[in-house]
């Protein structure tokens, strides 16, 4: 069944690790306020059908329209993008392909590592928010929900995701291999939000590190760590500089449009590791000037996973054969839909026929059974429906041409056959 025939296609559009670098993928985010402003606008211009995904490696958008420009444009419209840089970074997927592209992200094979597995609770959280604003339609409920199924069939019946590896853990790991006596450095973690959150709870399990503090702009969120791990310090936010001052690897983890780390955080001839964790960067690229400093961001530590990739690369076709299953449920789902009114509008076509033959014989016959009639031809039309259907099911049936002999065998209006794709 193609998707060929759904009212409007669905597409696809966006940029990802794969073309645009990390300054590239800054400008193209879509903040959260910008996403609910982005779908109502949707919304209102009668899109049926739109979520937003905006994560530190892509922003994409997914629904139906008659171009996909329409999607494009709205991307440019709520990020800091512009259409010709779009162009020469960008995706655009369509219909079958659109689909295919979303069972990849969702089951971690499109992820800039290999088997991570954190896009799937983003994914929930666009579709969430999607869902909240009313730009959920029928189509994109089940595609979801096939997606969501798919992805945890993956990560039980696979080692797709074998192994520790995400931006959190990559910076502990770029720690452990780059910097000597890391345990007894001063390590200070600047923002709390998810990936704050595990790059703390990971240093706090692959090392003995204790010296470690924390700052958030939020002061409480910061001091709920100090009740479970009373070994690390919690600092003020208008501390920030001096706190700098006295580490030696400070980990960046805000969720800031603009830096938050600047050259005059830094204090002069005072090396120091900064591990950029944030998506846009949130550290200015001037401090790389600094000989003191080593900066690292997002990228370059998605390269220490390479020798886990590897052994999950294997895995790619059994995930594949999984996927295959998922998406053959769907497009089974779509052809459903679409017999739905077909076998409908001839249901009602043969029933015109028996309630006009039934008059007729009432009227020629003397005591003609009506009720008996009726029970007898309703059983005939159910059995021509059913047949009907098995026929559109095959494998071998055109679909389309099945239904445009029926709707002249018929004289069906072939809209209204049609009307629900």
């Amino acid at each position: 069944m193609s998707h060929e025939n759904m009212p409007t296609k669905l597409y696809n559009v966006g940029l990802s690790y794969k073309k645009a670098d990390v300054k590239v993928r800054g400008e193209f985010s879509i903040t959260k306020e910008n996403q609910k402003l982005l779908l109502e606008d949707a919304k209102e211009k009668g899109i049926d059908g739109i979520f937003v995904l905006s994560t530190c490696n892509r922003t994409e958008i997914t629904g139906f329209a008659k171009h996909p420009f329409e999607l494009i444009s709205l991307l440019i419209k709520y990020s800091k993008g512009n259409v010709e840089e779009f162009i020469k970074v960008s995706n655009v997927y369509k219909n079958k392909d659109a689909v295919k592209h979303l069972f990849n992200i969702g089951t971690g094979l499109d992820s800039q590592i290999l088997g991570d597995y954190e896009i799937v609770g983003q994914l929930k959280e666009a579709f969430k928010l999607a869902k909240k604003i009313g730009t959920i339609n029928a189509y994109l409920e089940r595609l979801m929900n096939l997606i969501l199924q798919a992805s945890k069939d993956v990560k039980n019946n696979t080692k797709l995701s074998s192994g520790t590896t995400s931006v959190a853990y990559a910076a502990i790991q770029y720690i452990i291999d780059n910097v000597a006596n890391y345990n007894t450095k001063n390590i200070l973690i600047y923002g709390l939000g998810k990936i704050g959150k595990n790059t703390f709870k990971n240093l706090i399990e692959y090392t003995s590190n204790n010296h470690i503090t924390l700052i958030n702009r939020t002061l409480e969120k910061a001091v709920e760590y100090a009740k479970l791990y009373p070994e690390i310090e919690i600092a003020n936010y208008s501390e920030l500089s001096e706190q700098i001052h006295k580490t030696d690897i400070l980990i960046v983890s805000t969720g800031s449009d603009i830096p938050t780390i600047t050259k005059k955080h830094l204090k002069e001839g005072k090396q120091l590791v900064i591990l950029d964790l944030s998506m846009p960067e949130n550290v200015e690229v001037s401090v790389k000037e600094n000989p003191e400093i080593t900066l690292v961001n997002v990228d370059e530590l998605s390269k220490i996973t390479h020798k886990t990739i590897e052994t999950r690369k294997s895995e790619i076709p059994i995930a594949e054969q999984i996927i295959e299953k998922y998406k053959e449920e769907f497009n089974s789902w779509i052809s459903l839909r679409k017999f739905v009114p077909a076998v409908n509008a001839l249901k009602e076509s043969l029933q015109a026929i028996q309630h006009d033959e039934i008059d007729f014989h009432t009227k020629k016959v003397k005591n003609f059974n009506v009720e008996q009639a009726e029970m007898i031809t309703s059983r005939i039309i159910q059995k021509i429906t059913t047949q009907f259907v098995k026929h559109l099911k095959d494998e071998e049936t055109s679909v389309d041409q099945s239904i445009s002999v029926i709707s002249k065998m018929f004289h069906i209006n072939e809209l209204s056959l049609n009307e629900n794709d």
